[in-house]
């Protein structure tokens, strides 16, 4: 799919369908912060790259309710896309390499992408 000028995907293609069906898709992220300064500027650099993507928030570091097990204690953030493809085009965009490198020794995260139902 052809970028546009800017390196990115056109915004029609964030949502494009498979079979006809659309299908939003979920970033998933659990951090554990060590740097809150530099951690501070990833988030000024990453949350207006993910909305060119498509990308908005659904979660931001709530309180997390454990209902049956537990939790671990790490700080949350659920990002909903318009699909798996939008979220794999952000992940993977040269964009995002620079901003990613911000955040290096400022925190560990584990991140999960998850398709929605129809």
């Amino acid at each position: 799919m052809p970028l546009t000028a800017s390196g990115v995907l056109p915004s029609n293609s964030w949502n494009q369908k498979r079979e006809g069906i659309h299908v939003a898709a979920y970033l998933i992220v659990q951090s554990t912060i060590s740097d809150e300064a530099q951690y501070q500027k990833y988030r000024d650099a990453v949350v207006p790259l993910i909305a060119r993507f498509g990308g908005k928030f659904i979660v931001r570091g709530a309180a997390v309710e454990a209902l049956e097990g537990r939790h671990d204690g790490r700080r949350m953030v659920i990002f909903e896309f318009p699909s798996m493809y939008a979220i794999h085009a952000f992940w993977g965009s040269p964009e995002y390499i620079p901003v990613k490198k911000i955040r290096e020794g400022a925190a560990a995260l584990d991140v999960w992408a998850v398709a929605g139902v129809e």
